[in-house]
């Protein structure tokens, strides 16, 4: 009976199903039109259930058969649930609500991914602890960027509809522009650094992270674009003090080229050409 309820497929379909609930219920009119004092106490537990099945089920897609396993719907899922995290993490200072109400129902579609295009095993030295903590950092500082990208949108959505001098119940819930744009930064300074430690341990440890030297390929080369473009919207924000839309529009770009980086060629060669390398 437990080898059942731990079976992998269904733990993919228990945490689609509480996502998607939750989603539903944040979604409803008396959620929407109730007092905002953040999340009630029985929508953190079953959130909180939420991710520890969804983290079960990555750990068992990604250290698969005693070795990893990576791809673009392990990527995808892997970035929701940490992003996903952070903010059940933020919403005990801030109001989130508007976030959950977009990013539940795709952290339910991503969950379901890896069941339904697993990755392709890793021929690299994945037994290696240097190469683990390469990887995890990795996806830390993808997840902070997603997660920062969505504010971004989100800002930029409120900002248009407060010009008009009207807020729907959905942007209403949301933090005030400046508390957002704060919280932006925060996200950024954190998976900058994150990013940081990404290309540098893979700069120095790529012989043995990867078993050769470093080569400048698309994903080498997307990540520092995205390097650098992200450093250049912190060091505009520190001396010009960027903010607004400009600060906007280099998070997303940012974003965008870190994502091509790795989740976008993984895409092209698994899904479109159906290849595995």
């Amino acid at each position: 009976m437990s080898k059942i309820l731990l079976h992998p497929m269904l733990l993919h379909f228990l945490a689609a199903a509480l996502y998607a609930g939750l989603a539903a219920y944040s979604w409803r009119g008396p959620a929407l039109a109730r007092a905002s004092h953040g999340l009630p106490t029985w929508e953190r537990l079953l959130l909180l259930a939420a991710l520890a099945i969804h983290g079960t089920t990555l750990f068992h897609e990604v250290f698969a058969d005693g070795g990893m396993r990576f791809g673009f719907s392990l990527s995808l899922s892997m970035i929701t649930w940490l992003a996903i995290a952070l903010y059940w993490i933020e919403s005990f200072s801030i109001r989130m609500e508007g976030l959950q109400m977009l990013g539940l129902p795709l952290a339910a579609v991503c969950v379901l991914l890896p069941a339904l295009l697993p990755g392709q095993p890793l021929h690299l030295n994945t037994d290696s602890l240097t190469f683990r903590v390469h990887f995890l950092i990795a996806m830390l500082a993808y997840s902070l960027f997603t997660l920062a990208a969505l504010h971004a949108l989100l800002m930029a959505v409120a900002e248009k509809h407060l010009h008009r001098g009207h807020l729907s119940p959905l942007l209403a819930r949301l933090p005030a522009l400046m508390t957002m744009e704060a919280l932006l930064f925060r996200l950024i300074n954190t998976g900058f650094l994150l990013l940081t430690l990404t290309v540098v341990s893979g700069a120095f440890f790529s012989e043995n992270l990867f078993g050769k030297p470093l080569a400048f390929d698309h994903k080498t080369v997307f990540g520092l674009i995205s390097w650098f473009i992200f450093a250049a919207l912190l060091l505009g924000r520190h001396l010009r003090g960027w903010r607004g839309r400009l600060a906007l529009r280099w998070t997303l770009a940012g974003f965008i080229a870190l994502m091509l980086a790795y989740v976008g060629s993984r895409f092209v060669i698994e899904v479109i050409l159906g290849r595995t390398a």
